[in-house]
């Protein structure tokens, strides 16, 4: 098993003549069996075809034949012999023309697989062979000459390649035609070390010319023992782009990002990972990606509450909050529903109930309509119901009639207003998304005067100078404006920070930021910001010094 033949082209000529007995015959038979037995028989491997011969050539079967030993033994056993003269020429004649073509199996010369005839022959060829022997030996076929008892050593040497001590042959009798078998097999065997498992290659042993060499998979080299396999460090040639870290693998250079990075489909830069992104974060207010993790976070002057997510609310503050929505044609239905979920996020902060927050919602278009007055509902889930199950109305843009109803009606005691007398601060939030179709100026002034804090959020095409006008000042805190729909959460967190009133008891009182008494509490807190400040940079002084003398000292 350890010994291969490789690719040949094997022919056999076999002298069935007149002086060859039968039990002789029989042990040629077993000798071409016994030969068969020790090649490596396939298509890709050594064809092997038989011919007889005496005074005429019968193929037995040619190269192309057979591929299976047992196909070619059956062949072999049933071969009658011919029985009549030597015509050892005209068989040379027929192997160069016939049995070595193509067309019978042989593989083509530019191939370059060896081509081998075997004669067996046991005594003087009536016919020429040394000229058509020579003519086939210039066609590349190596031939082995076996005489056996009477056969003639002239010829057979005419016949043979040289060197001819190893291609002519002759023997006693037939019965040891065997050794001739031995001594072939030896020269086409080729002893496989990689078959007899000593070779110690890690990865793959291959054979060559007797010997072997041992090679690798793809992306890996062979270390200088000639034996072990070693990964490629492809990312040592430095051509791999990474942003981050490159990683060699067998099949080339790959890049990996850092923790809490994510890599980009370019396949090299990386991105900090969006752990908000695809997941139920369940924050109330906004989502921060932190680390391996997210956290929740709340806007400023409200409190993380204990489950991780929620927020407080604005408790103590009491608030008459009236929402005024753009529902013209030019919002388009599917933006309609995202101003929807606009609304309910700022409806999530307020602490809604008929003795805090009231909430009150009136859409407009080239008409308007109150959607629900301040009165209706009592909880935050019952306003939140309601908004959702706003229709849309489509059509004009009649902001200025819209900004006249939040102040002839939304606010009127009868739409469920608390009185003046209680001091509950009046919040309007006006929301368009383009130039009003109507003069905004007269109401927008009116609102202010009757005490109305304005709000106005701007998308889209929504006009600057309208919002201003539409909003109290200063209206760095009371306009805000998204370019598009699917990106106005950024303003909630301004909006719920200016809406939200000051935490407090009973009656929220209104107090000028001008007053003696404001004016006197901010100089305050500057003065103290201003000392814990100095004391800061007093500490970071000292350190900086620490450190210099330090370096100092090393060197």
């Amino acid at each position: 098993s350890k010994c291969r033949t490789g690719p040949l082209d094997l022919v056999f000529l076999i002298d069935s003549s007149r002086s060859v007995r039968p039990f002789e015959f029989e042990t040629m038979r077993r000798f071409l069996v016994n030969i068969i037995r020790g090649l490596d028989i396939g298509p890709n491997a050594t064809r092997v075809g038989v011919i007889q011969y005496s005074s005429q050539v019968q193929s037995v079967f040619p190269l192309g034949a057979f591929f299976r030993r047992e196909d070619m033994e059956r062949a072999i056993h049933a071969i009658v012999p011919l029985a009549q003269g030597t015509m050892t020429g005209l068989a040379i004649q027929y192997a160069v023309n016939v049995a070595f073509s193509v067309a019978e199996g042989a593989r083509p010369s530019q191939a370059q697989v060896p081509r081998v005839a075997v004669i067996v022959t046991d005594g003087r060829p009536q016919d020429r062979v040394a000229e058509v022997a020579a003519q086939a030996r210039n066609q590349g076929i190596e031939i082995y000459a076996v005489g056996v008892q009477r056969a003639d050593v002239g010829s057979l040497r005419a016949m043979a390649s040289p060197p001819l001590d190893e291609h002519v042959f002759l023997v006693e009798s037939f019965n040891l035609i065997q050794q001739f078998g031995f001594h072939f097999q030896g020269r086409l065997c080729v002893i496989d070390h990689c078959a007899e498992g000593t070779h110690g290659c890690e990865h793959l042993c291959i054979q060559s010319d007797g010997s072997y060499t041992c090679g690798c998979r793809k992306g890996y080299a062979l270390h200088l023992d000639q034996r072990r396999c070693t990964v490629i460090d492809h990312c040592s040639f430095g051509n791999h782009s990474c942003q981050h870290e490159c990683v060699s693998f067998p099949e080339g250079p790959r890049c990996r990002c850092r923790q809490g990075f994510d890599l980009q489909p370019d396949g090299r830069r990386c991105q900090p990972r969006d752990y908000c992104n695809g997941v139920d974060h369940g924050c109330e207010f906004q989502c921060v990606s932190s680390g391996s993790s997210y956290r929740c976070i709340c806007p400023e002057g409200r409190q993380l509450q204990a489950d991780g997510r929620s927020c407080d609310r604005c408790r103590a503050g009491h608030v008459d909050l009236v929402l005024v929505i753009d529902g013209s044609k030019s919002v388009r239905p599917q933006n309609f529903e995202l101003v929807k979920r606009f609304v309910n996020q700022i409806v999530d902060f307020l602490d809604v109930s008929p003795e805090g927050t009231r909430v009150g919602l009136v859409q407009y278009s080239s008409r308007v309509r109150t959607e629900f007055p301040l009165g209706r509902y009592g909880t935050a889930d019952e306003v939140k119901q309601a908004v959702l199950a706003v229709e849309y109305m489509e059509k004009g843009t009649m902001t200025g009639l819209a900004l006249r109803h939040l102040v002839e009606h939304s606010f009127s005691e009868a739409q469920g207003a608390r009185p003046r007398a209680q001091n509950v601060p009046r919040v309007g939030l006006v929301f368009t998304d383009g130039r009003s179709q109507d003069d905004i100026s007269l109401w927008a002034a009116r609102a202010k005067e009757e005490g109305i804090i304005m709000f106005a959020v701007g998308v889209g095409k929504a006009v600057e100078e309208e919002l201003k006008e539409i909003a109290s000042d200063p209206p760095e805190q009371h306009v805000s404006y998204s370019p598009d729909f699917s990106t106005m959460a950024h303003m909630l967190e301004n909006l719920k920070v200016n809406i939200c009133p000051e935490e407090g008891k009973g009656v929220t009182e209104l107090r000028s930021p001008c007053d003696c008494e404001s004016i006197v509490e901010f100089q305050g807190s500057a003065l103290a910001a201003l000392g814990s400040l100095e004391q800061k940079l007093t500490q970071l002084t000292a350190r900086l010094e620490d450190l210099e003398n330090q370096l100092a000292n090393q060197n």
